[in-house]
This record gives structure tokens, sequence and C-alpha cells, in this order.
């Protein structure tokens, strides 16, 4: 039997061993909880490039790093804690919250429809006469971090979802990492994707190379469309996931007619589509819960601004 210094080390030998394999469940379990909030972080990735528009191009990476300090703030201080306190002690609220964050997300999607189909515009008016850079900056900065916490919410609870069952403490690391991956991710594509004109522009002025010249005008010509593709794919993202989250909630709840469909439909289309069934059947689920989600978003708008206009009606 081993003793003195070769009993340490076959102990210390055995807890490294542990420790390697909670490093690996940690890893996958906040792997599979990043996958599951896919489509925030791009609806997250989506929305806040709008943010530093009609800022110089000087400014535009210092307030997309002030906007990323923020956004850690939010899951890292507040969410992270409050997160961990209602899974320990109020299990049963975060769906019920979960439910509450998909259904903003669902009125938010539903807006920008409202507005593309030639309803009002809430919210400001990017045309507007800048007086103050400096006011304008700390007011667009504060904005997207408000934005962001929203977003953030339900990334951290969707990932909370699904690594409920694991202890305390790996429950934390998951979310911390959830939390510091995504966030480096979003804003650093959110980063190249606001300096790709600035990047295009550099290399059609200081080409050394025929192809250099070509691929800055690809950049260029190609930003605009960009910006539009993901405008559409954050709004479509907004009514997916939140349409899922509440559908999912409501299926939690005991209440499993919506979620019976929506997969009754996907496993029909799964069947008759042979080798694209994956994939079909994938779109099929997302676009019911897409439907779902404009849906609920449109009732909650229509009766958002029909308080709103009862209110101004009553102090004017």
């Amino acid at each position: 039997m081993p003793t003195g210094l070769v009993a340490l080390l076959d102990d210390i030998s055995v807890i490294a061993k542990a420790a390697a394999a909670t490093i690996d469940d940690v890893g996958v379990a906040a792997s599979k909880a990043a996958t599951k909030a896919a489509g925030v972080v791009i609806d997250d990735a989506a929305v806040t490039p709008s943010y530093v528009t009609e800022f110089t191009p000087d400014r535009e990476l210092p307030i997309i790093r002030k906007i990323a300090l923020g956004s850690l703030k939010n899951k890292l201080v507040f969410l992270l804690p409050a997160a961990l306190l209602l899974s320990q002690f109020l299990p049963w609220a975060v769906t019920p919250l979960l439910m509450l964050g998909g259904l903003y997300l669902c009125f938010e999607g539903a807006e920008k429809v409202l507005e593309k189909l030639g309803g009002e515009k809430h919210g400001e008016t990017l045309g507007d006469q800048i007086e103050n850079v400096a006011e304008f900056e700390a007011e667009r900065t504060s904005s997207a971090i408000r934005t962001d916490f929203i977003l953030s919410a339900e990334i951290m609870a969707i990932a909370l979802a699904e690594v409920s069952a694991e202890p305390l403490m790996s429950r934390a690391i998951i979310l911390a990492l959830v939390g510091v991956v995504i966030t480096i991710a979003v804003y650093g594509a959110v980063a190249v994707i606001v300096k790709m004109d600035d990047i295009g522009l550099h290399l059609v002025k200081n080409h050394k190379t025929s192809f250099g010249e070509k691929l800055g005008r690809g950049l260029l010509l190609a930003m605009p469309w960009l910006m539009n593709v993901l405008s559409v794919v954050g709004t479509a993202a907004m009514l997916w996931v939140g349409g899922q989250i509440v559908i999912h909630g409501l299926h939690e709840l005991g209440v499993h007619g919506p979620s019976d469909l929506v997969h009754a439909a996907q496993h029909a289309v799964e069947q008759v589509t042979g080798p694209l069934g994956g994939v079909l059947g994938w779109f099929t689920g997302a676009g019911l819960s897409g439907v779902a989600g404009i849906v609920l978003g449109a009732v909650i708008a229509v009766a958002v601004h029909g308080v709103l206009k009862l209110k101004t009606g009553v102090e004017a």
C-alpha cells in the first residue's frame, strides 16, 4: 500500500483526473447551453450594429467596447446572481420569467414588422440633427446596453433552463462561461461588421494588387446588403425565439396543445422529405414558432399602443 510521498502523489493524480472530468463536463454543458441560446445570439448580433450608426469611424470601436463591457456587466454582475438565486430558491419562477422575456421578444419583433409594413415608427429617428455628440453617444450607448440587458436575460435564462439539474457551482461556472463566450463572439462579430466598409475603403485606396481593389469594392458593395440581411434575420430570430419560448413554457406549465401541434407538423415534414427531413423539419418548427411569435407580438403591440394613446388622450 503506497505511503508518504507516493500516496500524496497518487491522491493528487485522482483529484486531477476528477477535476479534468468536471471541467470537460462543464465545457460540454456550456456548449449545449450556448447552442440553445443561438437564436437570441443572432438577434443580439443583428440588432447591435444599428447603435453605432451616425458616428465617425474613430468612435465606432470605442462605442462597441463600451457596449460589450456593459453587456458583460449585465450578464455577470446582475443576471448571473439573479439566475442562481432563482434556480436555487424559486426554480418554479424560471419558466414564467422566461415566457415574459419571450413575449417581449415577440412584441419587439412584431413592432419591427409593423414598421416595415408602413406602420408608425417608434423609438429614435436616425435622421434627427445631432447637436451634442457626447450626449448623443452616451444616450445611444445606454440604450444599447438596456436592449442588451433584455437579450442577455433571455440568453442566461435559456442557458439556465438547460443546466438546471447541475450542482450550484457547476451552474455558476457554466453560466459565466456562456456569458463571456457569447459576449466576445457577438461583439467581435459586430466590430467586424461595423468596420467592414472602412476595411473595404482602405483596400480600395491602398491596394497593391487588383485582387485587393476588387475585394475592397466587394466589401463596400456588400455592406448595405449585409445590414439589410441582418435586420431581417434579427427580426425573424426575435419572433422565432420568442414564440418558441412561449410554446415551450406553456408545455412546461401543462398546456400541451401548441407544442404538440408544432412537433406533429415538424415530424410530418421530416417523414415526407427524405434526406432533407432534418433541415426542412427544423424550418417548419421554427416557422410555426415565428407565426406564433408574430401573432402574440401583434396582439401585445396593439394593446400597448392602445393604452399609450388612451393615456395621451387623458393627459391632453
